[in-house]
């Protein structure tokens, strides 16, 4: 079953949960929590800016997500839970936060993590997925680098990278759209 945010990054072929953390978390719980049949597998489909590994328009697949916020790179602040979740092997880690970064040079304190890639709603969903047990993944094309004119080139690359994000899940997973 494919999941995405909504809103902007709607596809026909997924069924759209929510923006950020939160609205991520409390939508797919409620909707997995009351269906009859849990879903084999999750795959999220959405959008992700670079810290500068990944180039603009680059299709990127992962299976583990953290939340790392940028006061911790900062070390302005520390956690006491967990901030990494994986469901499977994978090298590309995709942080996730409610902000986007605008800051390139704390952007290479991410890639020093192994840290690539963000999106607001992948830690939430491969937190959600992992605790009803079921095997989940991610895709994602990129839009942007993580810098001061992140929004700006997401809304140019953001059609772009749709259709070709799209056109990708078509041919990955051998279905017409």
């Amino acid at each position: 079953m494919f999941i995405c945010a909504g809103k902007e990054e709607s596809f026909p072929f997924a069924m759209p949960m929510g923006i950020g953390l939160e609205e991520m978390a409390i939508n797919l719980t409620k909707f997995l929590a009351t269906r009859k049949e849990v879903p084999k597998h999750l795959l999220f489909v959405g959008t992700a800016g670079s810290y500068g590994r990944s180039t603009i328009f680059d299709i990127v697949e992962s299976k583990t997500a953290s939340q790392i916020e940028l006061s911790f790179l900062q070390k302005q602040s520390y956690t006491p839970i967990n901030n990494v979740v994986s469901t499977g092997e994978g090298q590309t880690i995709v942080n996730s936060s409610n902000y986007i970064t605008t800051n390139f040079e704390l952007s290479k304190k991410f890639l020093n993590l192994n840290i690539d890639i963000e999106n607001m709603e992948f830690f939430a969903f491969l937190q959600v997925a992992k605790s009803f047990g079921i095997p989940a993944g991610g895709v994602f094309v990129v839009t942007n680098f993580t810098n001061q004119n992140a929004h700006q080139d997401f809304k140019f690359n953001h059609q772009e990278a749709m259709r070709r994000i799209t056109r990708y899940v078509e041919n990955r997973f051998q279905f017409k759209i």
